[in-house]
């Protein structure tokens, strides 16, 4: 299958976007990093620009510790977008990662053929590392329901979940993505690339300068 053609197939996938954003950024003077600006736009506005290209059905981001200030900048744009953003809310986002993204899994109503989990502090995730998960997923082998790339042997995000990986995790109680990824290898497809976006992330001052980010 050429890439073109795997491209246009992928742009007939019915995707859901659920974006993590509930973090308290406690190393960077609890700033918000999906409010850190790259060439002056948010890192938040940056992903969600990129991610209109795929048509999302459904886009989700999960606030917590800076809700406000999130809703404050999608606000200003979110009516431009022709897929806008629903925010929901996590009420105890002091419980982790795992709880925004049970959360977010719970929040979802529309239908969907995939699911793409982000984080929001990825400033170098945009279209063409969505477009290499999509082609990923189209040429999995039977049995495979997720997308998990790895760079140089380390995990990186986003992931891809199929609907039906998703309808599993829902029926479990308190399960989440990554407790099911490590139950059931099986249906994982490790996507090996050599693109560090995958990988690249912001969690202190020295990151910021690495990726040309400001906190204003």
């Amino acid at each position: 299958m050429t890439s073109s053609s795997s491209s246009n197939q992928a742009s007939h996938l019915r995707l859901a976007v659920l974006l993590l954003a509930a973090g308290k950024g406690s190393r960077l003077g609890a700033h918000p990093k999906a409010l850190l600006l790259k060439d002056g736009q948010t890192l938040l506005r940056r992903f969600s620009s990129a991610i209109q290209e795929f048509a999302p059905d459904e886009y989700i981001v999960a606030t917590g510790f800076h809700t406000k200030a999130i809703e404050s900048d999608i606000a200003k744009w979110n009516a431009s977008l022709a897929h806008p953003i629903k925010t929901i809310q996590n009420s105890a986002p002091e419980r982790g990662q795992a709880s925004s993204v049970r959360l977010g899994l719970e929040s979802i109503q529309g239908e969907f053929d995939v699911l793409l989990v982000a984080l929001s502090d990825q400033p170098e995730i945009g279209a063409r590392e969505v477009q290499e998960l999509l082609d990923a997923f189209l040429n999995r082998d039977i049995g495979e329901e997720i997308i998990l790339p790895m760079v140089e042997g380390n995990r990186g995000n986003p992931v891809l979940f199929s609907q039906r990986v998703v309808s599993e995790v829902l029926a479990t109680p308190g399960m989440v993505c990554r407790e099911y990824m490590d139950a059931h290898p099986d249906k994982v497809r490790t996507m090996l690339t050599s693109n560090q976006a995958f990988v690249m992330d912001v969690d202190t001052p020295e990151d910021i300068q690495h990726h040309k980010l400001s906190l204003i």
